[in-house]
């Protein structure tokens, strides 16, 4: 039997899944993310990240504006794609201070990834 509320006090709810939408970006090669990206949401951004490499020519762009948070696994997605292009980087615009942080941690001289910070 649940025990009563307390005035004022909500119900517990079940957070939903993290959610992760990609979509291209219009004016120059690229993409833009929004939401989480998580082991929940990592095949989706993976598939993105395998989308970006295959029309990358010399500089494509992930806009993380919209991005909470992104987790090692995804940093390392992006840091793996990166590493694999035959020319030219990619340029991080606003990601969550995460993925600076990781990819210092790991990757302090990778030059394929130019981040733009918030």
């Amino acid at each position: 039997m649940d025990a009563p509320h307390a005035v004022g006090e909500s119900e517990r709810t079940v957070p939903l899944p993290a959610e992760l939408a990609v979509s291209p970006l219009l004016d120059r090669p690229g993409v833009r993310a929004s939401g989480e990206i998580t082991a929940v949401t990592r095949s989706s951004w993976e598939d993105a990240l395998a989308e970006l490499a295959r029309r990358h020519t010399n500089v494509s762009y992930v806009d993380l504006s919209n991005v909470a948070y992104i987790d090692v696994s995804g940093t390392t997605a992006l840091a793996v794609t990166a590493m694999s292009l035959p020319v030219g980087r990619v340029v991080v615009e606003n990601p969550p201070s995460s993925l600076s942080r990781v990819l210092e941690m790991f990757w302090p001289n990778l030059n394929r990834i130019e981040v733009t910070p918030r």
